[in-house]
């Protein structure tokens, strides 16, 4: 009996140990949310602090910025442990009114999927001293502040996201709308007023439905709109998301049982290919957690790169590889890409394989 306990001790012991290596380094908070940022008052800033709760030190080895209006930086030097880091994300807003969600992909030298951070708010040109001058794309009488309507990050669950764009009648006479717009089952649009003076002000509301849609990754939409106007009467545009599974907060214990992808490798060098070749590659992956692992989709950052997965299920412990090919048709010089993968695993739904190729 006490060879029993025992053992059963050394294996609860296991466990706990394996859970507590999936939160080596604990972050203050994962998630910041900016709020409100004023497109005039400059780039804003925040530092993720993180303590190292492991036996040895960590090194951050990169930080990589979903956009190049994030600027990333981090601790330099191994923590120790005990010790505290910190990643630092540096959001520019110049430019780019509306929501924004960026993440930031952080990888050490432990034995563990990338971390992901992630900032988010609303950039707002309240400040700005003349309001008309940031309508700078024209459709006809139709004046924007963007060309097409970016939804971000979109969840995939029955319900219709909503954002807000402004728009000012910049003609000479009354702009109606004389229809809601056309567009696909899962987006839906409203504009107020539907008859706007000239020189005043309307917003058009673009309603998005992740689970209408049914895909993941990065989408893009055409929409109508229908107008009076004398010049483009009718005005298309897109709309983009990014669709992503919506998980809700688990406990530790449901955490603990959820499935977990780790990647052999977050980055690595593809090597040389002449124009017009292509270069053929698998990146392992395996199961770590402690329920059938499920990869949702597979994509590549341009139509230069595919990917698939040699195996969509894997039962706990399981690996298997993803397939990834590069064409280097009408290229040249050092190229950088990504393939981004969707799964069921509730710590990082969403992971990033970045590689390089030079082309000669």
């Amino acid at each position: 009996m006490k060879s029993l306990f025992g053992f059963l001790l050394l294996f609860t012991s296991f466990y706990v140990s394996q859970g507590q290596q999936t939160k080596v380094l604990q972050f203050r908070e994962e998630i910041h949310d900016f709020g409100s940022v004023a497109e005039d008052k400059g780039p804003v800033t925040y530092e993720f602090v993180f303590t190292n709760t492991g036996s040895r030190p960590v090194k951050i080895l990169n930080v990589q910025a979903s956009c190049g209006c994030t600027t990333p930086g981090w601790s330099k030097e191994p923590i120790a442990p005990g010790k505290n880091g910190f990643i630092q994300a540096s959001y520019n807003p110049k430019g780019r009114p509306g929501y924004f969600n960026k993440s930031l992909t952080v990888t050490t030298d432990l034995e563990a999927s990338p971390l992901i951070l992630q900032i988010k708010g609303n950039v707002t040109s309240e400040g700005m001293h003349d309001e008309k001058s940031e309508f700078t794309f024209s459709n006809g009488s139709l004046k924007l502040k963007v060309s097409a309507f970016n939804m971000g990050k979109v969840f995939l669950r029955d319900e219709f996201a909503m954002k807000e764009f402004p728009f000012i009648n910049g003609g000479d006479k009354p702009l109606v709308f004389t229809g809601k717009g056309v567009s696909p089952a899962h987006i839906k649009l409203e504009i107020q007023p539907t008859t706007v003076a000239p020189g005043a002000r309307g917003v058009l509301k673009v309603s998005y439905n992740g689970k209408i849609k049914n895909q993941y990754g990065f989408q893009s939409d055409n929409v109508e709109l229908h107008t009076n106007d004398d010049i483009n009467p009718v005005k298309p545009f897109s709309v983009y998301a990014t669709i992503e599974d919506y998980f809700p907060q688990l406990s530790a214990e449901d955490m603990q049982k959820a499935p977990q992808m780790k990647l052999a490798y977050t980055s690595l060098e593809f090597g040389r290919v002449g124009e017009g070749g292509s270069i053929d590659r698998e990146i392992a992956f395996t199961n770590t957690g402690r329920k059938q692992l499920d990869i949702k989709a597979v994509q590549g950052n341009c139509t230069c790169v595919t990917a698939s997965a040699a195996k969509t299920s894997l039962k706990p412990g399981e690996s298997s590889v993803i397939k990834v090919s590069f064409n280097s048709q009408d290229r040249k010089g050092t190229q950088q890409k990504a393939v981004t993968i969707y799964t069921n695993d509730p710590r990082n739904p969403v992971q990033r394989f970045t590689f390089t190729a030079y082309v000669d």
